[in-house]
């Protein structure tokens, strides 16, 4: 696994950074093709709360967790746990699922965050592959969004699927 640690508005030392690291190798255990895996990890402070965002990439899935607190070191201990879970519960849903490897199409994340004044300060530009509505509300609720941009592969049209208040998902479909 690749790990890319670093900070904003903070220094990472090398107690900071070794301590990530020690924590994040213990998810490779999930990890099925570990020199393809890619671990980000952006530390920021806010006031007195340290920030802690932690992204997983691979060639198969992106998993996604935050956390803050007042002391870093549990962040990155909150963090670490949260993604653990989700790796937990996507290679549960993978292995109960039925569909050939062949057939995976990795999920696609987007991410738009936007200041006080509705400036975009970033943007990705993403390459949709088919997936069903299934693999896309869990893509979705892997990278803890509530919603989810996805090629429908039933029908060739771009879709976003996002979680309603009731806790019910809706369907927006591109024409």
């Amino acid at each position: 696994m690749k790990y890319n640690i670093r900070g904003n508005k903070i220094d990472v030392t090398k107690a900071i950074n070794d301590y990530i690291t020690s924590k994040l190798s213990k998810l490779e255990k999930y990890l099925d093709d570990n020199e393809e895996v890619e671990a980000k990890a952006l530390i920021s402070t806010k006031g007195k709360d340290q920030k802690v965002e932690v992204t997983i990439w691979s060639g198969k899935y992106n998993i996604r967790a935050e956390e803050v607190s007042g002391d870093l070191y549990s962040a990155i201990d909150l963090v670490v746990d949260k993604i653990e879970r989700q790796l937990k519960k996507y290679k549960g849903k993978l292995s109960s699922r039925k569909s050939n490897k062949d057939d995976y199409v990795p999920p696609i994340e987007i991410e738009d965050y936007f200041e006080e004044e509705q400036t975009i300060v970033r943007r990705k530009e993403v390459f949709l592959k088919p997936i069903d509505e299934e693999e896309a509300i869990t893509q979705m609720e892997l990278l803890g969004h509530s919603f989810f941009v996805f090629k429908n592969i039933d029908t060739g049209k771009i879709n976003v699927i996002y979680k309603r208040k009731d806790g019910d998902y809706g369907v927006i479909e591109a024409n």
